[in-house]
Formats: structure tokens, C-alpha cells, sequence
């Protein structure tokens, strides 16, 4: 079902905030903040957040790691993100079970290799792999001993081990192959199962697959161009889903999505400062 008539150039990041049992997701192209009722504007663009507490939020942006206040929409720099480059702008994000937020920059027009996937954690904001074209399906296992992401084009979504403090241990392995289908990862979530939900662009659908990377099945929405999904609602049962207009037509294209499941999320962890 649609949950939002809002048409998005190109939506992304889904955040379900555990605190105010509400959905925020953003309009990259619009350069825009969207929640049910409401939207905020920025000058760059936005991509990705994670909570911080009731009340605030960090997003990125095209340069920046921002502390947002979302009763008063006012924001300040919390660290610059690659704000010397110019060609690039932040992409997927996700917080992890430790209270690092990683943050994927990429190409405005998807320039090969100009983008990385970066670490913030208490203060620290480091590179963990580069370089990447277009970063996607950053998200966590439960027991935040794993990471997974992908670099779209390559059709892969690798693993990588974590350490204590969540940073990465070893060189990542590849843990779903798409390579040779019509399947390109985008944005993904995982349940407190440890199952691995992926947005896949171009189909339509969030596909599922389990702690061993075998797929489990798919949910399928009106929305071709299907970008990032998140788990929320009651009981964390619900799947949303953003989507991109961007290069279509059609009335439900670039809307966000929600579907009932018969998993549950987890809810996202908080960002520690």
C-alpha cells in the first residue's frame, strides 16, 4: 500500500525513529527532509540519518555530518564529509549496534570509484573502503558482529566482520551474489532475525534473505525504481520503502510504500555524539 503521496525525485533513507514511532525519509534531488505532513528543506543535498535522541537527528549531506533538531529544524556541522570534493554527495547510511553511523558518499552523476564508506564513532569520523561508485545496503546483524553494504554496479553485497567497537576487522567477502540477474542492490535492513532486506532498483520489489545469504522471498511494490526499506510500526512488522521518479512516469512512482510482514525489525540503534 502507498503510506505516502508524496512523489520523490529520489527518495531515500528511511529512518523509523524508536522514540517517536515516526517515519523520516528524504528526497536526495529535492534536497529535502520528508516525515507524514511535513518536509524540511535544505541547500544540499540529504541523504541518510540516524536518531540522536526525542528530539534530534544526524544527517548527512552532501558535506557534512549535521545535528538536526526537528522541532525547530535548526542544524549545525557536526564534521565536514569529503567538503573539499565537489563532485560527490552522501548516499546510503545507516547507525550500528555499537552507535557509529556509516555514511557512503558517491558521484553526483555516478563518476566511477569517486566515492568511500565512512565511519563515525564517538567523535571519529574514519574511511573504511574505497573506492566505491554507488554505496548501498550499508546495514547491521543484530549482534553487531557483522556489516554488510554494496557498491550497486558490481552486483555484489559483501560481509564484514566487526570488532568490539564496531569497526571493521579484515577484508570484506562476498555474501549475495546478483551478478547476472536483473537484481541491482540498493538501499537494505536487517530484522532481528539477522535476515538481510534489499531494496532492488528497477524491479520493484524488496527482496529477503537469510543469515546465510539464501533468499527467502520478495515484496513486490508499484514503484519500479524501489530504493531503501525500513522496518517500523507497531511491533516493527511493517516494511516501508522508498522509491525514485527520477527518468519515469507514472502517478505512484517516487511514493513510499508500507507493507505488513510477518517479521520483525529491529529498532534502530542511536547515534552516540
Amino acid at each position: 500500500m502507498i503510506y505516502d503521496e508524496t512523489q520523490c525525485q529520489l527518495g531515500e533513507g528511511p529512518l523509523w525513529h524508536p522514540l517517536r514511532k515516526q517515519l523520516f525519509w528524504f528526497d536526495i534531488l529535492g534536497k529535502r527532509l520528508h516525515t507524514k505532513g511535513q518536509h524540511w528543506q535544505f541547500d544540499d543535498y540529504v541523504s541518510a540519518a540516524g536518531w540522536t535522541s526525542e528530539t534530534t537527528l544526524m544527517i548527512a549531506t552532501s558535506n557534512a555530518l549535521r545535528h538536526f533538531d526537528i522541532t525547530t529544524g535548526e542544524h549545525h556541522v557536526i564534521t565536514p564529509l569529503e567538503a573539499d570534493n565537489t563532485v560527490t554527495r552522501s548516499n546510503d547510511g545507516r547507525a550500528d549496534p555499537q552507535g557509529g553511523f556509516w555514511i557512503g558518499t558517491m558521484g553526483i552523476e555516478a563518476e566511477e570509484g569517486a566515492g568511500a564508506i565512512y565511519r563515525y564513532y564517538k567523535g571519529e569520523l574514519r574511511k573504511l573502503f574505497a573506492p566505491i561508485t554507488i554505496s548501498n545496503a550499508i546495514c547491521f546483524a543484530p549482534d553487531g558482529k557483522t556489516a554488510y553494504f554494496t557498491d550497486t554496479p558490481t552486483q555484489m553485497i559483501m560481509r564484514a566482520a566487526l570488532d568490539d567497537d564496531g569497526w571493521p576487522k579484515g577484508e570484506p567477502h562476498l555474501h549475495i551474489d546478483l551478478r547476472g540477474t536483473d537484481f541491482r542492490p540498493d538501499g537494505a535492513v536487517v530484522d532481528a532475525a539477522g535476515n538481510l532486506w534489499n531494496a532492488q532498483w528497477g524491479v520493484g520489489r524488496v527482496a529477503g534473505y537469510d543469515p546465510a545469504g539464501a533468499f527467502i522471498e520478495s515484496y513486490s511494490f508499484a514503484a519500479k525504481q524501489t530504493s531503501c526499506p525500513a522496518f517500523g510500526g507497531d511491533n516493527f512488522s511493517t516494511l516501508y520503502c522508498t522509491s525514485a521518479a527520477v527518468g519515469l512516469e507514472g502517478p505512484d512512482q517516487g511514493k513510499t510504500f508500507a507493507a505488513k510482514t510477518h517479521y520483525i525489525g529491529q529498532a534502530e540503534h542511536r547515534v552516540i555524539l
